[in-house]
């Protein structure tokens, strides 16, 4: 059979519909028997299929399998020497263009290496329609009410979605406050994150909170900083940009003074911790910029005063990311973020503006202007250490950014700050921003799920926009058909 071009994602179908005309064996005969195909790895790297069991010969082997085009990829995609990959058991290619039946782990396992070229039909296009359809079948976004939904009036839908919308917003107001009360239960302690692992008991649960206990500044920029730092990770890097933000706390960073050196000490912790920075030993002079070794300096200058967790390169996702949403140009934004909490008084700048500012859409700008935070420096023209960037960086965190952190992170934050000291007008200020809100930023499941409610274009608003990512999270995505006010009226 000639080499095919076939996308990996449906590749990835072949192997979960396991339709193949004869056994799968592997190059010197033995028997290959798939007992559980797997999870599949929705990460943008690592074995494409979790936790599968196949047995080979007389063995069952409990890891991971890898699909690619080509028995070749493992070379040429790196795997050999990628610690990820050392987990898997049977490395499964469309193309054989390779003569050899093994392929071998970083810790130099071999690994059973087979070719499903031959265990396919010959019609490999009805193969490939066949894959293509229950790919589109299993998209993530597919709701059961998109045949039938114009039945139920765009009245009803808008209201549902609203409230939807509202809740969403209560909820992560909610979320806020448990973080801080807990933030404070921490700090009484003295307990140390994330190194430590730690279940909290009756004594936090069953205590009552006092306004006086949420007096410290030092727990609200902890809980911007970490939320912001998590949103600037999007889905890839949301959970060790966290992780950072609080091993790299606040009351850490503020030890490092405030004088004009303030951000590059930041940038040397921030990069240093995370695992980022090279190591400019084992760098040749040449080309290791001026910028990397005064990080390198300054850390060294500051580490003596930082007795947490620390991290590796490895854990970083960069494969399959625009350079823009690469966590080096994230950091660099959080870094200059911190700058603004603890040498901008950006909480206080922030509640002056909601004080002092009645126009909603004036406030909105004003709000969005303490946010967005232009490129500059190092990294204006560099994606990762040490490489120029072809094209330069105009912002670290832009617009629709922004409105993602506005809506999600600061208005609950805010309106939470409001409630909890009794500044009640200020606080419904805050909500009507959050209702009349609509961001610049757009969304593949919103767009979706707008487009089979026939709402097109009240997406745009944000209220609607929070109410459909619940209304598809909450509901469709769980078959919750029977307890969404739409689904009631279309299914009973």
């Amino acid at each position: 059979m000639n080499s095919i071009k076939m996308p990996e994602k449906f590749l990835y179908e072949i192997w979960k519909d396991q339709s193949f005309i004869k056994e799968l064996t592997t190059k010197d005969g033995q028997q290959i028997q798939v007992v559980d195909i797997g999870i599949e790895n929705k990460e943008l790297s690592g074995p494409d299929f979790k936790n599968a069991r196949i047995k080979i010969g007389n063995i069952t082997f409990m890891g991971d399998v890898e699909i690619d085009g080509h028995l070749s990829d493992w070379k040429t995609h790196g795997h050999y020497i990628n610690k990820k990959y050392n987990s898997v058991i049977l490395h499964a290619a469309l193309n054989n263009d390779s003569q050899k039946g093994f392929v071998f782990t970083s810790d130099g396992r071999k690994v059973h290496s087979i070719s499903l070229s031959p265990f396919l039909k010959s019609d490999i296009s009805k193969t490939l329609q066949r894959a293509i359809l229950s790919e589109r079948k299993n998209r993530i976004y597919r709701m059961a009410c998109s045949e039938i939904n114009e039945e139920i009036s765009e009245k009803e839908k808008l209201n549902f979605v609203y409230d939807l919308g509202l809740k969403r917003f209560k909820d992560k107001c909610n979320k806020m406050l448990e973080r801080l009360k807990e933030l404070v239960y921490l700090k009484e302690l003295n307990f140390k994150e994330p190194i430590i692992k730690y279940e909290l008991d009756e004594n936090f649960y069953n205590r009552t909170y006092k306004q006086s206990d949420f007096d410290n500044k030092e727990i609200w920029q902890q809980l911007i900083y970490e939320s912001v730092f998590e949103a600037l990770g999007y889905s890839k890097n949301k959970e060790i940009m966290k992780s950072l933000a609080k091993s790299a706390n606040i009351h850490f960073l503020e030890s490092l003074g405030r004088d004009n050196d303030f951000i590059i000490k930041v940038e040397a912790a921030l990069f240093s911790i995370s695992g980022l920075l090279p190591d400019v030993k084992n760098l040749p002079d040449e080309e290791t910029s001026a910028y990397t070794k005064k990080l390198y300096e300054t850390w060294n200058s500051i580490k003596s005063r930082y007795d947490s967790h620390k991290y590796y390169a490895v854990q970083w996702h960069f494969f399959k990311l625009r350079p823009q949403n690469f966590p080096t140009i994230r950091i660099a934004g959080g870094a200059r973020l911190v700058e603004r909490l603890l040498k901008g008084n950006l909480i206080g700048m922030a509640i002056e503006k909601i004080e002092r500012i009645d126009d909603i859409s004036k406030l909105t700008n004003a709000l969005r202007s303490l946010f967005i935070i232009k490129g500059d420096g190092f990294w204006k023209d560099h994606y990762v250490f040490d490489q120029p960037a072809k094209v330069e960086i105009n912002y670290f965190v832009g617009a629709s950014r922004t409105d993602e952190i506005l809506v999600n992170i600061i208005l609950p934050i805010l309106s939470l700050y409001f409630e909890i000291f009794n500044k009640k007008e200020l606080n419904k200020k805050v909500i009507k921003m959050y209702l009349d809100f609509y961001q610049k930023s757009e969304n593949n499941l919103v767009n979706e799920v707008a487009s089979t409610l026939f709402l097109r274009d009240v997406w745009k608003r944000s209220i609607f926009y929070q109410g459909m990512i619940e209304l598809f999270r909450n509901y469709c995505s769980r078959e919750k058909c029977l307890e969404c006010n739409i689904g009631k009226k279309l299914f009973t």
